[in-house]
């Protein structure tokens, strides 16, 4: 929620300091460089508690200032014993704060606590099965034997004083251990990766039953505290916001929408890069669910003038880039003469946990955000989504009513199709590749495999032609790939394994209504080394 960071800025604090309304309690997840960090307190929101990523250079001091109810330490990268690798300072299991160390933050406890870390010869990465020796309160919904994720070359040989060990494997002697006098625990596995069996259940065994933490964060509490910390940073002010037709700009201005009414204006840019019927979707649908005042501008014509003959992605990104601005800003300076004081921005938590924690979003493209508006047009931002995840945000949309195919519509690049057409923009190529990918999209719902699929980019070989045969005539038409792909964040991506008769029945209706296309090729390669998008 933004309402955090606005209270925080109205009280004089740094708007990085942005918690949740004081009635939810807060677990900090302390990042040792894992790559699980994010994961990590995604799975804490998943329990329906508000969890924070802060830095392991974050002082003890520091930590407590944010009052957690509990704390979990990350894994990382480095061995304990490493020289310069980051350490956890005792005084933090000395505030009476329930602890849960996973990985390297079980060893970094361990060893902090007086235990024994050691390399044991056997490294452990991958499944691996563990024993549950004593389920103790953190593993007692767990089985005498479970399959586990492990990704570890040191080991804790002896837990330290007072802590009961609850599991072994092949190369950790202990992988588990509590004080629930102390309420610490922690596990050498994975719990937060789909991988480990019933870890989720260990999370959460942690947080409820030794950490006594309130499961209530829930898509409802979302929306009532940002409601009333909008109000609290708005107040009778004007509000502008662009959308883009993507689920992040919609939810952002329905929560707005939500908490100041017709104060807010948002403003589409339809720049004829679009998917089929999309465009008419954010006119009919967004305004219908939303009661929304909605600016369209269309620009379709300005935005085709500058693509003529560009075939370069980099120049095609930052042309679509640079009519953004242009457009919004004008139709922003339009406003911002009726009193408009507030920017409605889509920023997400990942976006603030990546660019350092807080010191403004990530360098997301100017299409995206607005940015790049002239100091005239410098507007008070509003980021109504700054402290939630991708999924918490579709939860949040589907709370406050949007439509299902606008809540679950799979991530789009803010230049649209044009990064789809590997070649010049035309009116007749962006007509062809919308066709094809209508019928694709079509036939994924169909076979109920929508959510299966992370994004599904259908791209057009403008520049390429291929021989086919079409009735009784040889063709020369244009290939298409279809792109499935499956993720989590994007960062990484594999294809998606769609079912033969599902790519049969694309690929057919493909060459039937779509005459300009005469081949269907499916791309199936993962990123790395690919990337998700084909420009």
């Amino acid at each position: 929620m933004t309402g955090p960071a606005a209270v925080a800025r109205a009280a004089g604090r740094s708007p990085l300091d942005f918690r949740p309304m004081s009635h939810h309690d807060t677990v900090l997840v302390v990042d040792f460089g894992a790559q699980y960090a994010q994961l990590i307190a995604r799975r804490v929101r998943e329990a329906k508690v508000y969890s924070e990523i802060v830095p392991h250079t974050a002082t003890v001091a520091e930590i407590l200032a944010k009052n957690p109810k509990a704390i979990v330490l990350s894994g990382g990268p480095q061995s304990v014993y490493a020289e310069g690798a980051p350490q956890v300072d005792p005084a933090l299991f000395e505030a009476g704060i329930p602890v849960f160390g996973i990985c390297y933050g079980f060893q970094a406890m361990a060893k902090a606590l007086g235990g024994d870390v050691a390399k044991t010869g056997l490294s452990e990465f991958g499944r691996t099965s563990a024993s549950v020796r004593e389920h103790g309160t953190l593993l007692a919904k767990l089985p005498d034997a479970v399959s586990i994720w492990m990704s570890h070359g040191d080991s804790v040989a002896q837990a330290p004083a007072g802590f009961d060990t609850l599991a072994d494997t092949a190369g950790a002697k202990v992988a588990a251990f509590e004080h629930l006098g102390r309420r610490l625990a922690g596990v050498q596995w994975h719990p937060e990766v789909a991988h480990s069996e019933l870890g989720q259940t260990v999370l959460e065994s942690f947080l409820y039953d030794i950490a006594g933490v309130r499961p209530d964060w829930t898509p409802s509490s979302i929306v009532d505290d940002s409601v009333a910390a909008i109000r609290a940073q708005v107040g009778d002010a004007k509000v502008i916001c662009g959308l883009s037709g993507g689920v992040d700009s919609a939810v952002a201005a329905a929560l707005v929408q939500r908490a100041v009414g017709d104060q807010l204006t948002c403003v589409f840019v339809d720049h004829g890069l679009l998917r089929k019927g999309e465009a008419e979707a954010v006119e009919r649908d967004f305004v219908a669910a939303t009661g929304v005042k909605l600016v369209v501008a269309n620009a379709q014509d300005q935005f085709l003038g500058h693509l003529d003959g560009v075939t370069d992605p980099e120049t095609k990104r930052k042309i679509i880039g640079r009519e953004f601005i242009r457009t919004f800003e004008e139709e922003a300076r339009k406003l911002a003469s009726d009193g408009v004081e507030f920017l409605v921005q889509g920023t997400l938590y990942p976006d603030v946990v990546e660019s350092g924690g807080g010191e403004g979003a990530a360098n997301i493209k100017s299409h995206h955000n607005v940015g790049g508006l002239p100091d005239d047009l410098k507007f008070k931002l509003v980021e109504p989504l700054r402290t939630l995840f991708k999924d918490e945000v579709r939860q949040v949309g589907l709370e406050l009513g949007l439509p299902p195919e606008m809540i679950w519509r799979h991530p789009f690049p803010g230049p649209g199709l044009a990064i789809r057409i590997i070649g010049a923009v035309t009116p007749d190529r962006l007509e062809i590749l919308r066709e094809a990918d209508a019928i694709a999209r079509d036939e994924l719902t169909k076979s109920g495999l929508d959510r299966d699929i992370w994004q599904f980019p259908v791209v057009l070989l403008a520049d390429v032609r291929s021989v086919g045969v079409q009735g009784d005539g040889r063709t020369y038409g244009h290939p298409i790939v279809l792109r499935p792909v499956t993720s989590e964040d994007a960062m990484t991506a594999d294809w998606g394994r769609l079912p033969y008769d599902v790519i049969e029945r694309m690929s057919t209706r493909i060459t039937n209504e779509v005459r300009e296309v005469n081949r269907v090729v499916v791309d199936v390669t993962s990123k790395p080394p690919g990337t998700i998008e084909w420009e």
